[in-house]
């Protein structure tokens, strides 16, 4: 019988009578967010159960699905873990696993805003924020960071909504503009609800502005820099004028983490710089269902896919 047609059953077991397997697909793991998942199995248990084989004459269930969360799961000091026991050949295993990576995998990101609710409405039930933040195993600045999203005001909310802002990071960085100067945050508002259907604001427009206010650091251009725009520039005058994004302020399901700051290396040349393979965003692209031209949507999505299978 082919895996979709076994029947599982569903048992809490021993975790020690669980064997990996040497030749489990999953062969590299991200220290830093095993224990996030660690964390979250102490607090809640282990919400997705783990898929093993029938046991065998010695009792021990040989893992199909979940290596990493049983790792978690050991780092948290779980003794007995939930599994669906179900049969699979040999042949099929490494399919199985593969598959259950492969597209959305398992699960789906939530939408920034969606998890951003959910983690004020938890967090509202605490006396203060670093109560909160320490029910999440988090620092109070990523609490801040995480719930920034369910503050949008309705202008800005309206734009995301249409399409006009990028992402949601952006959102955000929009409304510290306004904290800021609130003036020049209406203008550029203003400008970005007159952008034509289907038409959206690159995020590094404000970034730039955010810069020029004080509340970004921005990098040393690799061209002379040119003077603010006096209207909304080009998606690709954007994203040529300005400078990368860093990935600090905004919760770690929307951005990737960010890496330790290295030492700094000679820059090189502009000719030398090395662009993604277009073919390999087209393939992704068509994957997630997005458009190949629109490479920030792409990279968006693909930073969310891998931080849901990361569990993060």
């Amino acid at each position: 019988m082919a895996f979709k047609d076994n029947p599982a059953e569903f048992r809490i077991i021993d975790i020690a009578l669980i064997e990996p397997g040497p030749d489990h697909v999953r062969q590299h793991f991200d220290e830093a967010s095993l224990k996030g998942l660690a964390n979250s199995i102490g607090r809640k248990g282990l919400i997705h159960p783990l898929v093993v084989q029938p046991a065998d004459g010695a009792g021990r269930h040989a893992l199909v699905v979940g290596e990493r969360r049983r790792r978690a799961a050991l780092l948290a000091g779980e003794t007995a873990v939930p599994v669906l026991v179900r049969a699979c050949s040999p042949e099929e295993v490494l399919e199985v696993q593969v598959f259950e990576n492969l597209g959305l995998g398992v699960r789906a990101a939530l939408d920034p805003r969606d998890m951003a609710n959910a983690i004020q409405t938890i967090a509202e039930r605490f006396e203060s924020k670093d109560a909160a933040a320490e029910h999440f195993g988090r620092t109070a600045t990523w609490l801040a960071q995480a719930t920034a999203a369910a503050n949008l005001s309705p202008q800005v909310s309206a734009l995301l909504e249409s399409g006009k802002i990028s992402s949601t990071s952006t959102a955000i960085q929009l409304e510290k503009l306004a904290q800021k100067n609130e003036a020049k945050a209406e203008t550029l508002i203003g400008q970005i609800a007159q952008l034509p259907e289907g038409e959206k604001l690159p995020k590094q427009v404000v970034e730039k502005v955010l810069v020029e206010e004080g509340l970004r650091r921005g990098k040393k251009p690799d061209t002379p820099p040119q003077a603010a725009p006096d209207m909304v520039p080009s998606p690709a005058a954007a994203q040529a004028a300005s400078p990368s994004p860093a990935t600090a302020e905004v919760p770690p399901w929307e951005e990737a983490p960010v890496a330790p700051a290295a030492p700094a290396m000679p820059a090189a040349p502009a000719t030398e710089r090395r662009r993604v393979n277009p073919g390999k965003v087209k393939m992704v692209a068509e994957i997630l269902g997005l458009e190949a031209e629109d490479e920030e949507a792409v990279l968006a999505r693909l930073i969310d896919e891998f931080l849901a299978l990361k569990g993060a």
